[in-house]
């Protein structure tokens, strides 16, 4: 068995007390976190494996967004300063219509690429419309953790060449389903996701929420209130809110992770926490979009579930975790007062509240023995962030201070993924050719 010996400078648990340790060991069997024990100079002479001497790195888990669009990441920049339905409208369903194989793959690469170089271990994934085997691929051979899925679409008001019938839609993502869900090892799986109310009839939503129930471990992924012009649509269409007819399908429970919920009232507050239903908070993409501020301090007060995720590139414009935890805190101080959202609890929202979301807090989301080795190696001894960094400090300097900048090397399933400030995985020259020129293709297609 592949064993290893970590050494850090300090290891921050994320565990159900919240140790950070110092002077302590981190061993490794195989994929698997064996033990954490107080350092012994006799551990690294009598230990039968490698020796990671990293007395200069602060270990933590590895981050976990659960909202995310990795088809996207192609289209940066190209769907700026517009508010949530003209952005679709005019430049996302083109563009995600305009996809061929070639172009998701590299989208899905530079997307993967840029999580992992981040500290991102583990993503939930919103595909697109064709061609999701393709982003499977990626997941697969990059060596992320994910839980993804096709978009299901099979309304679409706004651009309607680009969407599929009830039928189609169910069969191909019961069929992706089952080819990729629980794959290399239970490291990848099956997220079933309609794209929000909009896009999707009711048949659809409900047998969605069937299929969910017959492959465990599965998720139900959509966008529910996120901008004021789509709820009043909802409300005109079925005079309902929009987690109010979520809940009147029965597609609303504690496998459900809905992004956003910026404009919810007291009623679909109670339904989020009776149903035990999961929030994916979009700090950077809300701002961008103008679409507003979620009341997280509220959802938290209520006991519901609330992870981070970047959402996609073209309404970010990066996927870094650490922009999404400052902004996270830093947009509720305003409202909520100073202590609102301090660095501890955001911190937890990036890392074990995130996979509680998913329901992988027993794999991983802390550093306790028995847990999946997804591992960030931070260099937190900068002049950019406190000076002293004792222990007490490192939640300050991650989530106020740090930056992608920060991070040495990235470890998933106990495999080194980015190692001393270079992927592993991908060659960062083949990624900008290939994404030129795909990308040259694309809005090729999208101006026939």
């Amino acid at each position: 068995m592949n064993k290893k010996l970590i050494i850090p400078r300090h290891i921050v648990t994320c565990d159900p007390v919240g140790n950070i340790f110092e002077e302590h060991t981190i061993e490794l069997w195989g994929n698997e976190i064996h033990t954490i024990k107080k350092y012994d100079d006799s551990f690294a002479d009598n230990f039968d494996g490698e020796v990671l001497n990293v007395d200069h790195l602060t270990v933590i888990p590895g981050f976990v967004q659960t909202h995310i669009h990795l088809c996207q990441t192609l289209f940066r920049g190209l769907a700026d300063d517009l508010e949530l339905l003209d952005w679709l409208q005019l430049k996302i369903f083109p563009f995600e219509n305009a996809h061929d194989k070639s172009s998701v793959r590299i989208s899905a690469k530079l997307g993967i690429n840029e999580l992992i170089a981040g500290g991102t271990t583990t993503i939930l994934d919103m595909g697109t419309l064709n061609h999701q085997e393709v982003i499977f691929e990626e997941l697969i051979s990059s060596g992320i953790r994910a839980i993804a899925g096709k978009c299901m679409m099979d309304v679409n008001d706004l651009f309607p060449e680009f969407k599929g019938s009830t039928q189609s839609e169910v069969e191909e993502s019961f069929k992706i389903a089952k080819e990729f869900h629980n794959h290399s090892g239970g490291k990848i799986k099956y997220g079933f996701a309609p794209r929000f109310v909009l896009s999707c009839s009711e048949k659809l939503l409900r047998e969605t929420g069937e299929m969910v129930k017959e492959f465990k471990g599965s998720i139900f992924h959509t966008h529910s209130s996120e901008n004021k012009d789509e709820i009043s649509e909802v409300r005109k269409r079925f005079n309902k809110e929009n987690i109010d007819y979520f809940n009147s399908l029965n597609v609303l429970s504690d496998h459900s992770v809905l992004a956003h919920c910026i404009h919810v009232s007291d009623n679909e507050i109670d339904l989020l926490k009776n149903k035990n239903a999961r929030v994916a908070h979009c700090p950077s993409s809300n701002l961008k979009l103008g679409s507003g501020i979620a009341n997280i301090p509220r959802f938290l007060d209520e006991g519901i579930s609330v992870s981070l995720g970047a959402d996609g590139a073209p309404c970010n414009n990066n996927l870094s975790a650490f922009e999404e935890m400052r902004l996270a805190s830093l947009i509720q101080k305003p409202m909520h007062g100073a202590i609102a959202m301090d660095a501890k609890t955001i911190f937890r929202m990036a890392t074990i509240e995130g996979a509680k979301a998913l329901h992988l807090e027993s794999q991983i989301g802390s550093i306790e023995p028995g847990k999946k080795a997804d591992l960030v190696f931070m260099e937190l001894n900068d002049p950019e962030l406190p000076v002293l960094n004792s222990k007490d400090q490192i939640y300050s300097s991650i989530v106020y201070s740090a930056s992608k900048n920060n991070i040495h090397s990235v470890m998933v399933d106990g495999e080194f993924v980015f190692d001393n400030g270079q992927s592993l995985k991908y060659d960062q020259n083949e990624l900008l050719t290939t994404g030129k020129s795909e990308l040259n293709n694309l809005l090729k297609r999208v101006d026939k």
